[in-house]
């Protein structure tokens, strides 16, 4: 991307009742960067739309939009974990954290034209700074689902995010794991994802 099409680059988050006018935008994206390794999401437009109407009505969310232009091309939501589904909190509470205290930050999409450009850290910035902004959370979290080394669909030059994650200062947390149910894009149906959750304190 040229620099003069850097410039127009625009991150905002948004929250409330306005984050209804966002879901389309970001329920396309989803269905477009998840289909890539490692999510390999067979999504449908009607499942996002009715996640993502679940996620809008959570108190707290926020969803962190990047536009070029008038062009969203990646967003990254979040929300009190405690608002979330139950797959998601019952690892913590099992291991013994009260969820109330932690801020879960959901998925990042982005697209590949627009990586490189520092909307990854972006990304976190707004949703840390929302759980900031609420008050009351000691540890900031998310997610990411375990795929084998060996998986034929692995690409051959795919980098890992994790040292950009630890230089946000996040772990992985061991045995902080959540099973989560969808259909990958070799599948006939649904299959179950292990999810290892990372964590920071805030």
């Amino acid at each position: 991307m040229a620099a003069e099409e850097k410039k127009k680059l625009e991150v905002k988050s948004v929250t409330g009742a306005d984050i209804l006018s966002v879901l389309p935008d970001l329920s396309r994206l989803r269905i477009i960067v998840f289909r890539d390794w490692p999510y390999l999401y067979q999504g449908t437009l009607e499942y996002e739309e009715k996640y993502l109407e679940k996620f809008a009505k959570a108190k707290g969310a926020v969803v962190v939009c990047a536009y070029d232009g008038d062009q969203m091309v990646g967003a990254s939501t979040g929300a009190p974990m405690i608002e979330h589904a139950d797959e998601f909190g019952e690892p913590f509470k099992k291991a013994g954290y009260d969820i109330s205290k932690i801020f879960y930050c959901g998925e990042s999409v982005l697209l590949k034209s627009h990586r490189g450009h520092g909307l990854g850290h972006a990304f976190f910035d707004g949703r840390e700074a929302q759980a900031k902004k609420l008050g009351g959370f000691t540890h900031s979290t998310f997610c990411r689902v375990v795929r084998p080394d060996d998986h034929p669909l692995k690409p051959k030059d795919y980098a890992p995010l994790d040292p950009f994650w630890r230089k946000r200062g996040y772990e992985p947390v061991e045995g902080l794991v959540a099973t989560y149910d969808w259909q990958d894009v070799d599948q006939p149906g649904e299959t179950t994802h292990q999810m290892q959750f990372w964590m920071k304190k805030l």
